[in-house]
């Protein structure tokens, strides 16, 4: 058996088939319709919604968010894409830097659809500082994410294979043990 992991971003799911190995995943390149919204969990429930109109059978999908202390931890939340694109990782770090709040909460949420109406969430999140751009892994807000407790960025911790040290790796960690634990695998 595959897991099927509908997402177009290759970088994705490069991250979660080496967390997930030796579970064999399968990627799906649909382009779903997505809401803005920021409860990130109503964004999933809406992708697993629009997914199960073009893939029947088991499938999981994901949703990433940065929340930032100094917007009291409701923005940029899933919106964080339209951010970075907008004034990129350099701006966001320089507008916590003049706020001088640069606590932040990164979050990544899978859905688990095991059948139309049997859906499982998993997530996974970690709290952090938000600081100047580094790494030469460029995705999302990895270049200015550091996780408590640890020196490097995200970005930096990725371009070494640390994938699980991540908020993805994290949720996709609890999602392996739950098909471990269902003896799916």
């Amino acid at each position: 058996m595959s897991i099927k992991f509908i997402t177009g971003n290759k970088t994705k799911f490069e991250e979660v088939q080496e967390v997930l190995e030796p579970i064999k995943i399968e990627q799906i390149d649909i382009d779903l319709h997505e809401i803005q919204e920021i409860d990130s969990r109503k964004i999933i429930e809406h992708k697993l919604q629009e997914a199960l109109k073009h893939h029947k059978g088991e499938f999981i999908v994901d949703d990433s968010s940065l929340f930032l202390s100094c917007f009291k931890y409701k923005l940029p939340g899933p919106l964080i894409k339209w951010f970075n694109d907008t004034i990129g990782a350099q701006g966001i770090y320089d507008f916590c830097a003049k706020m001088g709040d640069c606590k932040a909460r990164a979050t990544t949420y899978i859905g688990y659809a095991k059948s139309d109406g049997d859906v499982i969430f998993f997530d996974g999140s970690l709290e952090g500082q938000i600081v100047q751009p580094k790494g030469e892994y460029k995705f999302g807000y990895d270049p200015i994410f550091v996780p408590e407790g640890q020196a490097q960025t995200l970005s930096e911790m990725k371009a070494e294979g640390q994938f699980a040290s991540s908020p993805r790796g994290v949720a996709i960690k609890k999602f392996k043990e739950y098909l471990i634990k269902q003896n799916v695998i």
